[in-house]
């Protein structure tokens, strides 16, 4: 779920960048492998920019400046590479607005311009609160009128920050609207509850606790998801298994397919899904089944449709060299390191204080971002997820849940539980019930007792049923399960959740559920669907190769040409892990789950 810094440039007609530490960046023709493009000493991407190595699309500390210069861990800018022109836009919001608002005044000169750091400034904030209002029944109209006759523009459609700054007038507005917005009740509250105790109480009579009080008498597991109704609670938990050999190998088989996954994710993310079909078209490889690839792609597709900038360089097939940083891989490295230090038993404020002591604060993107901000001003959790957070239901607390679900194999009650506590340090409603949904799925699936469907219909169990959430991934579900054709399966998502923005969890976690739905928990079939449907395309197929991985139930399982080019190492800046094998991983992962 890494998010691209509004000021970078595309990769120019096709070629890829290349340029390791302290060069210049530079670039080669489609179909060659770069020279530098393989991991630095530590295995993450050079910066193209010739600053430090960066593992994810945003800046290193997530800054930019209105200058389209690059600040690294210093807070100096990197200027953009000599004879690189930043790009006009080419999506509404994605860059400068017409009337940005009546005290915005001219550009300042470059002596005067100011560092932006994304996913923070409140003139952006308030656009997607505003969107976030409209998904969640409150009334936004009259704050949306206030914001556009003051001059105030929509949210970015893509990028992490607007060009440029709002003057004083304009940014006391928005600050004032945002908390105006905060106060609107939703009518969708009795539907979409907030505390453990409530989401508990919508699940079906007789489902068992968080720490493993009775279920059912007869222990039964969940039936079949059926379109507009719940789905039966969670079943009776199994023991914990002892950390033997057989849940090693399906951890390192779900650690492996969510960095496989991730990876084939990374190059299109942020695309739209006609132009991810048109690249994957253009060398044979549609239906996706393998990695993508600038080998063969005509220049003026490539320059129409460029690459993700900062991820083309270790993730097209020609360039992969391990598995380089991502935000998909660097959450559950933290959810280990949590249960490491604190067990199962950590609270809300543990993650936050763990973030606090080894998450940089640039490696944080959308809701995360906002939280560790609030944190820094001396809000406590769950205030960090609600102030001045319109990302709140977004898929970050999604990608976080996978190690809540491994080290609970056969509770996904349990394990949902375990979830909640971390998700709610940033997210709130479907952004949390994404969460409950995959720890649970993972779960049921860790047993290595199930099929997809039925690690699907315990995820489900935990959701309340008349969220927007559940009734998307059953509706998800159903669509796959009933038409042969994939893509036409995504289309009618598209149709359905387009209006929500591509990182908002509703839609990423129907396309995961239809995904895996319709692959019938294939791995290949499962990852390259979940990415070919487009949105959040990295985070997505992580989290598809990841309880695909553990139903394929050992690295033996999982076809070669996805994990071979992985090398079995794994880049990273939360501490202790850099360069970890999957295997040990696996290990690690093994002796948290055994840990009572």
């Amino acid at each position: 779920m890494t998010r691209p810094d509004p000021a970078a440039p595309p990769v120019p007609h096709g070629a890829t960048p290349v340029g390791p530490p302290g060069s210049t960046a530079g670039t080669t023709p489609p179909g060659t492998t770069p020279t530098g493009a393989s991991p630095t000493g530590d295995g993450r991407t050079p910066d193209p920019a010739g600053g430090p190595p960066h593992g994810g699309a945003d800046a290193p500390l997530g800054f930019r400046s209105a200058s389209g210069t690059r600040a690294g861990r210093t807070g100096v800018a990197a200027t953009v590479p000599a004879g690189v022109t930043a790009p006009a836009p080419t999506r509404p919001g994605s860059g400068p607005e017409p009337g940005q608002g009546r005290d915005s005044g001219r550009r300042p000169p470059a002596a005067e311009r100011a560092v932006r750091v994304t996913w923070a400034q409140p003139e952006d904030l308030v656009g997607h609160e505003l969107r976030q209002a409209a998904e969640d029944g409150r009334d936004p109209g009259p704050a949306r009128r206030a914001w556009l006759a003051a001059g105030g523009h929509p949210a970015p459609e893509r990028a992490g920050a607007s060009p440029c700054p709002a003057g004083p007038e304009l940014r006391a507005l928005a600050t004032r609207l945002l908390d105006e917005l905060a106060l609107l009740p939703s009518p969708l509250a009795a539907d979409e509850p907030a505390s453990w105790e409530a989401v508990r109480a919508t699940w079906p009579a007789g489902a068992p606790g968080p720490r493993g009080t009775p279920g059912p008498p007869d222990g039964t597991r969940p039936g079949p998801a059926v379109p507009g109704r719940a789905a039966p609670g969670p079943r009776a938990p199994e023991p914990a298994p002892a950390a033997g050999p057989r849940l090693a190998a399906r951890l390192e088989a779900a650690w492996l397919g969510r960095a496989a996954g991730c990876l084939l994710g990374k190059p299109v993310e942020k695309l739209p899904l006609a132009a991810i079909r048109a690249l994957a078209r253009a060398t044979g490889n549609w239906p996706l089944n393998d990695w993508f690839t600038a080998r063969g792609v005509p220049p003026e597709l490539l320059a129409a449709h460029p690459w993700n900038r900062r991820s083309a360089p270790t993730s097209l097939a020609e360039n992969i060299d391990g598995m380089p940083e991502d935000d998909d891989l660097n959450y559950p490295l933290l959810g280990l390191l949590l249960l490491q230090r604190h067990g199962k038993g950590f609270t809300t404020a543990d993650v936050a204080r763990l973030w606090l002591d080894e998450l940089p604060a640039g490696r944080t993107f959308t809701a995360e971002r906002v939280a560790y901000r609030n944190l820094l001003l001396g809000l406590e959790p769950p205030a960090t997820a609600t102030h001045h957070n319109p990302f709140r239901e977004w898929i970050g607390a999604l990608i976080r849940a996978d190690v809540h679900g491994w080290t609970h194999p056969g509770n996904p009650a349990a394990a949902a539980a375990q979830a909640y506590r971390d998700a709610t340090l940033t997210h709130t409603g479907n952004g949390v019930y994404a969460a409950l949904l995959v720890a649970a799925a993972t779960a049921e699936a860790a047993t290595g007792a199930v099929d997809v469907h039925g690690a699907l219909r315990a995820g489900l169990a935990v959701v309340p049923p008349r969220s927007r959430l559940a009734e998307a991934v059953r509706f998800a579900i159903a669509a796959a399960a009933e038409e042969p054709d994939f893509d036409r399966v995504v289309d009618a998502l598209h149709a359905r959740y387009g209006h929500y923005h591509w990182v908002h969890a509703v839609p990423n976690t129907a396309l995961i559920a239809a995904a895996l739905t319709h692959a019938g928990g294939d791995f290949t079939r499962s990852v390259c669907r979940a990415v070919s449907g487009g949105w959040d395309t990295d985070s997505n197929g992580a989290t598809a190769g990841a309880l695909a991985g553990l139903l394929a139930g050992s690295p033996d399982a999982l076809p070669e040409r996805w994990t071979a080019p992985l090398r079995n190492r794994l880049s990273t800046t939360v501490p202790g892990f850099d360069g970890t094998g999957f295997d040990t991983l696996a290990h690690l992962t093994a002796q948290e789950a055994a840990r009572s």
